[in-house]
């Protein structure tokens, strides 16, 4: 889809919030551990079926991911050590968040583990590229961006339209699409690195 490709377009809308924060002397790092931090505990709400509150913590998670990153450039203060602190943090929040929407027993754990390893591979495979000398490609059907934003929506219609189809909840047909989707996206991205190898 995928709305990583679009960060660009909405960097208009988190200056203000990127100079507030400099001015407040927040640095990358702390707001990349609070990505973490929220991801954790959206983890631990969605275990609890407290969906309203770990969609809030959801989103949380989404803003701190994407403010951490606008911070550090315009402090130009990027670094590997950033990035790499980043990447950890991200694959942790991919974690958190799906592990507590299947162990709270509103999906199966089978469908619960295909997303989760069609996530980490997708996800490994974006930043292995660059360590094989491509560059780093997160191209495919299904990125970040696009999972946080799917489960937001997904919270909320669950919240306010709670069903079960065709044996699944709403939940259970995202953690589905989730690892469908995300091991087409690592097929995508293994392919094309694959390509540009010499």
């Amino acid at each position: 889809m995928t709305l990583d490709q679009y960060r660009p377009h909405v960097k208009v809308y988190f200056d203000p919030l990127v100079s507030l924060a400099i001015r407040c002397r927040i640095t990358p790092n702390i707001l990349t551990i609070a990505a973490l931090v929220a991801s954790a505990v959206a983890g631990i709400l969605f275990y609890l079926r407290l969906e309203l509150w770990a969609v809030l913590a959801v989103a949380l998670n989404a803003f701190f991911d994407a403010m951490d990153g606008a911070v550090a450039r315009e402090m130009k203060i990027t670094s590997k050590r950033g990035d790499f602190l980043d990447h950890a943090v991200d694959r942790y929040a991919d974690i958190f968040i799906i592990t507590g929407i299947f162990a709270s027993g509103v999906v199966p754990w089978q469908i619960g583990v295909l997303a989760l390893t069609g996530v980490l591979m997708s996800s490994y495979l974006g930043t292995q590229a660059q360590a094989v000398g491509v560059g780093r490609y997160y191209g495919g059907v299904l990125g970040r961006a696009d999972r946080l934003v799917l489960i937001l929506i997904v919270g909320i219609i669950t919240i306010l339209f709670p069903m079960t189809i065709v044996g699944l909840t709403w939940f259970g047909w995202l953690l589905l699409l989730f690892g469908i989707f995300g091991h087409v996206t690592a097929f995508q991205r293994f392919a094309y690195v694959w390509a540009k190898m010499e």
